[in-house]
């Protein structure tokens, strides 16, 4: 059986899954007053607890691999949905213009797209707020805890 690492490695490896979360609130609070920022802080804030505390102990190395693993396949996942939503309005565009349908036609896809987009938004932030509370509790308690759907970059 594996021995449970001490506390304040637990600590750590904790910070590594929630400081995510805190970035991402850090991010809607800048966006909310204004401040344009697009900067991955989902990603950077984690990172920058593994690259210092990596090194202390092989619990922290391996949660912070995990936790970044995680937040760079959903800031991917999230590319691909903005891209993929970009080319069918496009293609929804050129279409209504080669077409001459009326502008009802597309205002009611445009709408549905929204929709879309909106929803799976908030399926990945839910799904990221539950997984990413989730791996927290489990480094804290010393289990070992892979997230699902997870690219894994880095090894």
């Amino acid at each position: 059986m594996r021995e449970k690492p001490k506390q304040q490695m637990r600590v750590w490896a904790m910070f590594c899954h929630s400081s995510a979360l805190l970035a991402w609130i850090l991010l809607f609070f800048l966006v909310f007053l204004g401040i344009p920022l697009y900067l991955p802080l989902n990603i950077l804030v984690p990172l920058l607890i593994w690259q210092f505390n990596k090194a202390k102990s092989p619990w922290i190395d391996f949660q912070g691999k995990e936790a970044l693993n995680f937040q760079i396949s959903l800031t991917l996942y999230t590319l691909a949905v903005i891209i993929i939503s970009l080319l069918v309005i496009l293609i929804i565009c050129a279409i209504a213009m080669t077409t001459n349908q009326g502008g009802n036609q597309v205002k009611m896809v445009l709408d549905s797209l929204i929709f879309v987009w909106f929803s799976l938004t908030a399926i990945m932030l839910l799904l990221q707020l539950f997984l990413v509370n989730f791996a927290a509790v489990k480094a804290y308690n010393g289990e070992y805890y892979r997230y699902p759907f997870t690219m894994r970059l880095l090894r």
